[in-house]
């Protein structure tokens, strides 16, 4: 059965075919940074600096369950795309079914451990006397809610291989207006503080659960999708599950190593204090516009890329690549400036104190600085992943949150102290770009000399 999107992948215009699946998904990744951020901003609007900091301290779990959801996400997508293209419609069903009864899977696995050894947690993500009790009721909220978030994430990624990226857009878009609405509902009104900050995000990913599972049933009634929800597919074939795993592995990788390394830069920072903490976290929202951006338009294209895998056409991947490039960059670029000379009002959002305004208006003048390399990067790792090179795209997705920067901070904060740490983001955003771009070229040139997708 070919399918609408089928046809966008193979026979529409490359900027058509970049458009249809990019901008959807840029959406859906501005969409999820108003996500990320509502938390952050509504606890801000109680002027507790320390409530801010806890939210950024206990911000690797929430990176941590996106990691898992991202891993079945971006893996399911890409061996989907790929088996559409080779038309094979049972393994669709067999990678859908294992994807959505594997999330629910580990999501209860993740609460668990999270929950039983919150304390010791706490203590590595570099929570102290003043934040330990609001890092602990955001972090057992958010691991209770874990196997909601996880399939929302996994599942939302997964229907993006039949090109559903408006579906995928409306489910992120659901459960951040979903959240925004009930955010002040429990910080504000009922004074819940972080807590109710993170029953907020569980329930806006529950409303976008419920959407997904609508529109995967509505299909399947209709035969308009190769996609099932049911679990005797996942039966016939659990081992399949590594598959996926092993593709989606990049996507965990950076997830996990962006929870890891943020949890070494705010134990770095807090021995400047509170305000330090609080300030990097607000930076780091109001700059996450410009990876999220790029990162979005990437994935975005990776189901055409993996679909052209499938079909061995090598030409159309060339043509995307070519075009994508001037877009990741032009966009990085227009973005960065914007976030410079906005910074007072970006800021402002999270912070209240003079002096931690101050301090994180400095900060994004300088992490903004490599914003225009991003695109680069995200595009080299999405490339090798879509062309079935999981190594290399293992390795790309280790380098910038983990070979580069961790060493980084700890060399840089020695060095330089707080703003040592900004540059030190600054300084692995740039070289990790310059690696993944090379890999990515090499990747290419193999794959042009021998006419064929390995």
């Amino acid at each position: 059965m070919q399918t609408k999107q089928e046809q966008l992948f193979r026979d529409a215009g490359v900027w058509k075919a970049i458009a249809n699946l990019a901008v959807p998904a840029m959406i859906s990744m501005v969409v999820m940074l108003l996500y990320n951020m509502a938390d952050m901003f509504f606890v801000g609007q109680a002027g507790n600096t320390a409530q801010v900091a806890a939210v950024s301290i206990a911000g690797p779990v929430f990176t941590l369950i996106m990691a898992v959801g991202n891993m079945l996400g971006g893996g399911g997508c890409v061996l989907i795309a790929k088996t559409l293209g080779e038309k094979d419609g049972d393994r669709v069903k067999l990678y859908s079914s294992l994807c959505c009864w594997g999330s629910l899977l580990f999501g209860i696995v993740f609460a668990a451990l999270a929950v039983v050894f919150a304390d010791p947690l706490l203590g590595f993500l570099g929570a102290n006397e003043e934040t330990w009790q609001y890092a602990k009721m955001y972090l057992t909220v958010l691991a209770l809610g874990a196997p909601i978030m996880i399939f929302t994430t996994g599942f939302g990624g997964i229907i993006r291989a039949e090109g559903a990226i408006r579906e995928g857009m409306i489910a992120n878009l659901l459960s951040t207006v979903t959240n925004i609405i009930l955010d002040p509902v429990f910080i504000l009104v009922f004074h819940l503080g972080v807590g109710g900050a993170a029953i907020a995000t569980v329930l806006g990913n529950a409303v976008g659960a419920v959407y997904i599972i609508f529109y995967v049933k509505t299909k399947e009634k209709k035969n308009e999708t190769n996609f099932t929800l049911s679990p005797s597919y996942a039966r016939r074939n659990p081992w399949e599950i590594r598959r996926v795993l092993a593709i989606g592995a990049p996507n965990a990788i950076n997830s996990v190593l962006v929870g890891f390394a943020s949890a070494i830069a705010n134990q770095l920072l807090a021995q400047y204090g509170t305000t330090a903490v609080a300030a990097m976290a607000a930076a780091g929202k109001s700059t996450m516009v410009i990876s999220m951006i790029q990162m979005g338009i990437c994935m975005g294209v990776q189901p055409l890329l993996a679909y052209c895998y499938g079909e061995r056409n090598v030409k159309r991947i060339r043509e995307t690549l070519v075009k994508l490039s001037i877009l990741t960059v032009g966009i990085g670029l227009t973005v960065t400036v914007l976030c410079l000379f906005n910074s007072r009002i970006l800021i402002s959002l999270f912070l209240k104190e003079p002096e931690a305004l101050a301090l994180g208006r400095e900060m994004i003048s300088m992490l903004v600085l490599s914003g225009p390399f991003l695109g680069v990067y995200y595009l080299g790792s999405n490339f090798l992943q879509a062309s079935g090179n999981a190594p290399m795209a293992t390795l790309v997705s280790t380098l910038r949150q983990g070979i580069f920067l961790i060493p980084l901070l700890y060399i840089m904060n020695g060095l330089f102290g707080v703003k040592g740490n900004i540059l030190a983001h600054i300084i692995a955003d740039i070289t990790a770009a310059a690696v993944a771009a090379v890999l990515a070229l090499r990747q290419y040139r193999k794959l042009a000399k021998n006419k064929i997708l390995c």
